[in-house]
């Protein structure tokens, strides 16, 4: 593929490093925003699980509270999303962080129902939806060219390494005080809205007031875009993908050390291992890839890293101890992180400005249902057969799936034309002073964006 399809930059000049990106000082607010909202996220899951079992005695309970942090993206994520395009981006996160850090207050007050609880999860978790999808429309805007892809890559990368860092961190102080954790949390939203508030440019609504229709035809204009365009498509179906293989690990990891205890460790052990080991090996890949690898290397291994990712986990079929089954997940997830941000990369690219929030509420919208349901397809098979074929056979089907999606990549003068027409698309809107075009009119723009490239 050619260099230009995802670095902005001349071909000459090497790949962006974390100095060009760090030293963006909007950036810089961007990243510790997140990072104190992922961290404290993950705090507040680890904590309200304590919580809601101490005063229930309940696991199912338990386990609900866990789950009703997710289930905002499987009702409403894309359409959540949309609220993003509507309004300015800034404006978006800082109210989102100031609703839940009000409503995780809530939550850690002393004799707080049960039911009360989950439901203030449950609502406050209404704001992710939003908020990370201005997040993701506000970055392409900060960064540009390879900066963007290398700033995903850190992105992504240190909201795993916040996954490991919440669970370990709320676990220990929910041992001693949940309400406290939970006022952690409570706490770093509202540093990540002072941050956002004085540290990011106000910038104007991706949709005008004179430009919006009902949010439900938003929203579905939304999906048309991510899966009428044949280039946005491809992206979608190569992260889905990877999604439904890459997760399997970490969900089925109780059952799995609690099967092979004794094989050197103790099961409690044995299950942090097991999890941890994806997110770990997601950040080293991350880190490794977007640092000492060219944005024209990182391209070409796109596809080889996308067979790679299952394939890894395909010697599951030999029920190694877990540690070995550890490393295999690590291996797995490094992969992947040499594969997905430079398809968000792409993916942002390829889509004009106006429809970024909503494209990214699909695309995590999707991805969380499709690893939920990896997870409980998975765990059903595994009543009925042991673990390590399940994971195995699971693995080779990625394999197979990989290969199909590898084999139906665009080629790089579709790509090309399809970045090309957004930028076409996104320059003519801010001439216009306009907001939300069609993608009827963004086809004809890559119908004449394809045309122009033939000829030249």
């Amino acid at each position: 593929m050619e260099a230009t399809v995802s670095d902005e930059r001349p071909a000459q000049e090497g790949p962006a490093t974390f100095r060009d990106v760090f030293s963006l000082a909007e950036f810089r607010v961007l990243f510790t925003a997140s990072a104190l909202s992922w961290i404290g996220d993950y705090v507040a899951k680890a904590a309200v699980t304590v919580l809601v079992y101490r005063q229930t005695d309940s696991v199912a309970l338990s386990a609900a509270a866990f789950a009703a942090s997710y289930l905002p993206w499987l009702v409403g994520g894309p359409l959540l999303s949309a609220l993003a395009e509507r309004y300015r981006y800034r404006q978006v996160m800082v109210a989102c962080d100031v609703v839940r850090m009000a409503l995780m207050v809530l939550v850690a007050l002393p004799g707080m129902p049960p039911w009360a609880v989950l439901a203030l999860i449950f609502a406050a978790t209404l704001a992710n939806p939003p908020s990370q999808a201005a997040r993701s429309a506000l970055m392409p805007q900060i960064l540009t060219g390879d900066r963007l892809v290398v700033g995903l890559s850190v992105s992504v990368s240190s909201g795993q390494a916040a996954q490991v860092l919440g669970y370990l961190l709320g676990a220990a102080v929910a041992a001693v005080n949940p309400a406290a954790a939970l006022l952690i949390n409570a706490a770093t939203f509202g540093l990540s809205a002072a941050l956002v508030r004085f540290g990011l440019r106000d910038r104007p609504p991706a949709m005008t007031e004179a430009h919006r229709s009902h949010l439900l035809r938003e929203t579905a204009e939304g999906f048309r875009l991510v899966f009428g365009r044949p280039v946005l498509r491809a992206i979608a179906v190569l992260v889905f993908s990877a999604m439904v293989f890459s997760i399997v690990p970490e969900g089925l990891a109780a059952a799995w050390a609690a099967e092979r205890a004794g094989d050197g460790m103790d099961t409690g052990t044995a299950q942090a291992v097991i999890m941890a080991a994806n997110p770990v090996g997601y950040v080293l890949g991350g880190l490794a890839v977007g640092r000492l690898v060219g944005p024209t290397r990182r391209l070409a291994l796109m596809r080889p890293l996308a067979v790679i990712a299952p394939a890894v986990l395909v010697p599951a079929l030999l029920d190694p101890p877990p540690i070995v089954v550890a490393l295999l997940a690590a291996a797995c997830g490094f992969a992947v992180a040499g594969l997905i941000p430079v398809a968000n990369g792409l993916f942002v690219q390829a889509l004009p400005e106006g429809y970024r929030a909503r494209a990214f509420g699909v695309m995590a919208s999707g991805t969380q249902i499709i690893q939920g349901a990896a997870v409980l397809a998975t765990g059903a098979l595994a009543e009925r057969f042991a673990i390590p074929s399940v994971v195995g056979v699971w693995s080779a089907a990625g394999v197979l799936l990989m290969l199909l999606a590898v084999l139906t990549w665009p080629r790089p003068a579709t790509i090309e034309a399809a970045v090309e027409s957004a930028r076409a698309e996104s320059a003519a809107t801010a001439a216009a002073g306009r907001g939300g075009h069609t993608p009827a009119r963004g086809a004809a723009v890559g119908e004449r964006s394809r045309r122009r490239h033939a000829v030249t």
